[in-house]
């Protein structure tokens, strides 16, 4: 399948991409690694008049500490942050999750963690060449009216299937969203709008250019597991992170996320609200957290991706029960 045509652009800076992307706004597409866009537009699923090249944007590749928090720019490679020995030992679940993305020479070449947040919802019945997709009615996502993935469904039921975001959303990252002209810094939880067919809130003239991360006190620890088929390459087919803040022997904190179920990454506040006063060492407890988050994550799975949608049901609380005691271990408790 060959790329459609298109205009190729290579800003020097942000604010070169910027004035670009509000110029030509919808029309454009921001090509960071291409490991997802480039696909999507050999499937004619997206169709840009112009690319907006992130190579020459070094300003955006960075890793730094400032005011108790790491800040990483959104060109980062993920192989650099897998790499990073703050990421490594203060960031775990992060750091498993870039580790998950891919292969090492994806990681090494192409993938970015701004890229890795910002890819499109997938479904297997979207997903699909052009002239499969001819064959049948458009979905939601397609600009129609039929959901495939669940029969009568009003709606797009698309998955994100980042394993960036589950992870950072347990960590409580923020990002920061500029416009020219213009510049928000929000809770990565208010990136994505849980709409199938629209899933981030980006504007079409801002570009994700900085992700913020506040650096874990002594007593927290963080942790990220994901189903797939193969080890490397495969996309998360159900994922789960986990962020605990303990002392005196009791969770003081728990943020729990299932990723790869819903149109967006899913934060479970009961299940997590539920940890708080609870002993580190209570299995119970924990366990009773799993099963809840597992029954509400739950509610949102459809059949739309290559796996069984029962086994991928239930093994959200097996994911979110391995999240919980690993960065409960990794807090030293």
């Amino acid at each position: 399948m060959q790329v459609p045509g298109f205009e190729y652009l290579e800003p020097r800076n942000v604010d070169q991409a910027l004035g670009m992307l509000g110029e030509h706004g919808a029309e454009c597409a921001v090509l960071a690694g291409g490991t997802d866009l480039i696909v999507r537009m050999k499937q004619r699923l997206t169709t840009p008049r112009f690319l907006v090249s992130l190579k020459h944007l070094n300003e955006l590749n960075y890793l730094r500490e400032d005011a108790g928090c790491l800040h990483i720019g959104a060109a980062t490679p993920l192989a650099r942050i897998i790499d990073d020995e703050t990421v490594r030992t203060q960031l775990p679940a992060l750091h498993a999750a870039m580790a998950a993305v891919g292969a090492r020479s994806i990681q090494h070449v192409r993938g970015t963690l701004g890229g890795n947040l910002c890819q499109e919802n997938r479904c297997r019945f979207y997903n699909q060449s052009a002239f499969f997709r001819s064959t049948r009615q458009a979905c939601h996502k397609a600009g129609g009216t039929t959901c495939y993935a669940r029969e009568g469904s009003d709606r797009c039921r698309s998955t994100c299937q980042s394993d960036g975001a589950p992870a950072l959303m347990a960590l409580n990252a923020q990002v920061t969203l500029r416009g020219a002209g213009s510049e928000r810094t929000i809770p990565l939880t208010e990136l994505y709008t849980a709409v199938g067919d629209a899933p981030l809130s980006l504007h079409s003239s801002e570009l994700l250019t900085d992700i913020s991360i506040p650096i874990p006190a002594p007593g927290c620890g963080s942790a990220y597991q994901r189903l797939t088929f193969r080890a490397a390459i495969d996309y998360p087919l159900a994922s789960a992170a986990a962020f605990v803040n303990t002392g005196d022997g009791l969770i003081q904190e728990a943020r729990i996320v299932v990723g790869a179920i819903g149109s967006g990454p899913l934060f479970l506040v009961t299940a997590s609200n539920g940890l708080r006063g609870k002993q580190v060492s209570d299995d119970e407890a924990l366990s009773a957290a799993a099963q809840m988050a597992g029954s509400s994550a739950g509610a949102f799975i459809v059949d739309n991706l290559n796996a069984d949608m029962d086994y991928r049901t239930a093994m959200i609380p097996v994911l979110v029960s391995r999240a919980l005691n690993e960065a409960i271990a990794a807090t030293g408790a």
